[in-house]
Order: structure tokens, then sequence, then C-alpha cells
């Protein structure tokens, strides 16, 4: 940061101070933005049997990598909706899981996700793979689509060249009208496809009962595997929005959902649990740990979900750890609460004074996401930990402040000579961040005690703070 505001810089030369002889220091800011409006758009849910190619499709319509894409069945599972643009007009893309009559299990959890989503679209497009023809199945999707009053439009997909056209003929008897072929692998036949979609797309969508003015806050839910991430999606949204099964990994993409939470709209995303360093990961995997790495740099507030029944692990630090690099506000949920009985309870204050003593400015709620118990007090967590992200102290206040606790507990000396602390400003929020000007270096268990006494001071609760000392240069003599 080479620049000052107007407030830094007047105050600076109240002081005395000159900004160019202060070294520069790379400074990570959070981002000043607001959250960004909820603006209603059509939604389109792209449906089909197992491994047919949709979500090849729907990066290909995207025009970027959003899916997770494996060449194995049933890698997407529960219905995920990203925003698209297609030539001026944005619509809502929704990816679905293989959709097979009679399913059973895990699977039948995935089948009633995808004709949730066929029930709440706009319209709906069946993905057919024109390599296989029309099967069984694909024809038990027709009729029930056939059935029903949304729009529907009919792709064949892996037409890679045209050696397979004169078998897309065949897809007329599936009753659903004209098949449109196209490669979601190469993109041949996808700009065709797109225009056909908005001819289909009404301008505005369908009036579901739900919507909210302004922009939700947005809360990334993130953890390692089997914690209860979309247990507790599924329980604050008050519908089965996630699939949930007692397989550790069964949320692969991010989940996005806006839920009413305490009279209050908020955009939960619910991620793939985090097993391993993204470096180490590889396949389905990899790619699920960088969209859940993304959706927290998304997000403005990550809730951590922790098993509360299992000593803390080293994964849960990792992911805490994240966060925090991340900058964005922390609440700690510690789920399946109902399970804890008092031995557990003496053992995880102990873990607590252990292995999180570097968090405890976060937030904590002790919950059950399968009864239900408190967990209408994440909301309130939530407010505050964004209060504190969101939160600047005027630049007379902060070294008003500073002046009192540097007199009373002065930095201690180093290399023979005490720095002294010239002047303080906030930089930026989202997260806090604070830019020390100093006549030396400071050491770490100083900047951590100014943290400390800044957080006690002005209420930094939940709410990561990033603190830079800029060393006035020395000037050389002539």
């Amino acid at each position: 940061m080479s620049e000052y505001d107007e407030d830094t810089l007047t105050e600076m030369g109240r002081l005395g101070l000159d900004p160019s002889e202060f070294t520069d220091a790379d400074l990570a800011d959070g981002g000043d933005g607001e959250p960004e409006g909820l603006v209603p758009a059509p939604v389109l849910a792209v449906v089909g049997r197992p491994n047919v190619g949709k979500s090849t499709l729907v990066n290909r319509l995207l025009g970027r990598r959003e899916a997770v894409v494996q060449d194995i069945p049933g890698v997407t599972r529960d219905r995920i909706a990203y925003d698209a643009l297609w030539n001026g007009r944005r619509f809502t893309l929704v990816d679905t899981g293989g959709w097979e009559p009679d399913a059973k299990g895990l699977q039948a959890s995935v089948a009633a996700q995808a004709e949730m989503a066929m029930q709440t679209a706009d319209a709906v497009l069946l993905v057919v793979d024109a390599s296989v023809g029309a099967t069984t199945t694909d024809e038990a999707v027709a009729r029930v689509l056939r059935r029903g009053d949304v729009p529907v439009m009919l792709c064949a997909t892996k037409v890679d060249d045209d050696r397979l056209t004169s078998d897309i003929a065949s897809l007329w008897r599936l009753g659903l009208g004209e098949p449109h072929p196209v490669s979601g692998l190469h993109g041949r036949g996808s700009g065709d496809l797109l225009d056909r979609i908005l001819d289909i797309l009404p301008e505005s969508p369908r009036d579901l009962g739900f919507g909210a003015p302004g922009g939700p806050r947005r809360v990334a839910l993130v953890g390692k595997p089997n914690v209860g991430k979309s247990s507790l999606l599924n329980r604050v949204s008050g519908e089965i929005r996630s699939v949930v099964h007692e397989v550790a990994g069964t949320t692969v993409d991010p989940v996005d959902s806006l839920v009413e939470l305490d009279g209050e709209v908020w955009r939960f995303v619910d991620t793939a649990g985090l097993r391993k360093r993204v470096n180490t990961a590889s396949g389905m995997e990899y790619y699920a740990s960088l969209r859940t790495k993304a959706a927290i740099e998304a997000a403005e507030v990550a809730v951590v979900l922790i098993d509360a029944g299992e000593p803390i692990a080293e994964q849960d630090q990792r992911v805490i750890t994240m966060v925090e690099e991340a900058g964005r506000a922390l609440v700690l949920v510690f789920n399946k609460w109902d399970l804890v009985d008092e031995d557990r309870r003496l053992a995880m204050k102990r873990e607590l004074e252990r292995d999180l003593v570097r968090v405890r400015w976060a937030e904590r709620v002790n919950i059950s996401a399968l009864t239900g118990r408190s967990v209408t007090k994440i909301a309130p967590s939530l407010r505050t930990a964004l209060a504190s992200w969101d939160r600047r102290v005027p630049t007379g206040r902060l070294n008003g402040w500073l002046s009192e606790v540097v007199n009373a507990t002065p930095p201690p000396v180093r290399a023979g000579k005490q720095p002294k602390i010239l002047f303080a400003t906030q930089a930026a929020t989202r997260p806090p961040t604070f830019v020390l000007f100093t006549s030396g270096f400071l050491e770490a268990g100083y900047r951590r005690f100014l943290e400390r006494r800044l957080r006690e001071e002005f209420e930094f609760t939940g709410s990561p703070i990033r603190m830079s000392i800029r060393v006035r240069e020395k000037r050389s003599r002539k």
C-alpha cells in the first residue's frame, strides 16, 4: 500500500510524520465490496441417467470449470446451481445427479434431488448419450417430463463428429421434439444449444413463494467428512436440499441454498469434506477440495463443523487454518452434541485449551443437526462475527488507545534499542487490517499482545485480524 487515505495523511501530518519515510509492506485486503444483490433469474435443470455427460455439458455451457467431472458414474449427487450468461441474458443452470427409476439407498436420494430440480425449474434439458441411444431409463425420464407443464428440450451429447448424426434421428421416439446434437467435451453445437435454451426460458422465473430484497450474506459450511454439514443445511433450509448418507464424502460439489434463519435470509453453501491436503489429494477428491477452497474464499463467514463426539483432529485444525488464511469470519459449531456425555465434555474442555487456543476469538455454538437442538443460536453468532469483520475503528480513537497501551507496556528492547510505535491506522476491513508505523521491528510476541488488547477494546469477536508493520527508513547523510 503506497498511498494513504485523507484521514491517515491528516493524522500523520499532525504528528509531523512523512509518509515517504516508511517502507511499503504487502497488505492482505479482504475486500470492501458490498454483498451482491439477489437478482432473480430463470432456472434450467439439466437431467438424465448416470454418466451421460451432464456435468461436462454444464461446464461447457457455463464456459468455465465448475462441476466436478470424472469418468465414473455417480460423481454428482446433489442439485447444484450455477450462474450462467449467454448473449447478455442471465439464467441459473442446475446440475443434477443421475436419475434412475426404482433406485435404492444413496442413489434413491440422488434421484429425489433430480426430481426436485425438475419440479422447481422453469425449463428442463434432458441429456441423452447419442453413442448409446435411448435406453429404458431415458424413456422412463421422458415419460415423467411429458406429464409435466414445464418446457422440455432434448439434447444428444457426445456427438463429437458427423458419424453419429444419422443415429440421432432415433431419439425422436422419446416424444420430446427435435434432439439437439452437442459435444460437451469439444463444444461442438454448444452455441446453437444455448440459443435454443434462451428461446424456451421465460424472461423471469416462476414465483415459488421464496424471495428476499437485498443481498444475503454468504456462509460456507466446511469441515472434515461426515461431521454433519449436509444434515445442518437440510435442517436450516427445512427441506432435503443436500443428499445425506452414512458413507463419508457424499457431497462432492458445493451446494448453494437460500435459507431463512432467525428472520433473515442467508446464502448457505454446503461443501465437500476436506480429507487431505489439496496438493496430496487426487482425482475427484482433488477437484472437490479445490471447489471447497473456492467456496471459502467466496464466502463472508465460514461455519466450521466439528464432531463433538470425537477428539479434535489435525484435519479440523487444518480447515480452521484455511479459513484464517482466507481472511474470513469464523464460527465454530460443535455438532452431534446430543451424543456427548459428561466425560466427553471434560475431555473436550482440555482439547479446546490445547488445540484451539489460537482461535479463542471465534464464536462457539453447540448443536445437534439431527434433532435441531440449538440450531437457532447459529444466526446470532454469524451476525456477531460479520459485524466484527466489517468493523472500522476511527484513526483518532485507535491512536489514543494505542498510546495508553504502549505507555503501560512498551515494546521489548531489540539489539540494544527500543522501537517506538509512531502511528497506527486501519487500512481495510473484511478482514480488519491494521498498519503500525514504527521506528524499528516489533517482536512477534508483542504483536500478538497488541492484537489481543485490540480485540478486547474494540470487540473483534469472530473475525481474524491482520497487522502489518512499517518501519521508518533511515535517511542517508549527505
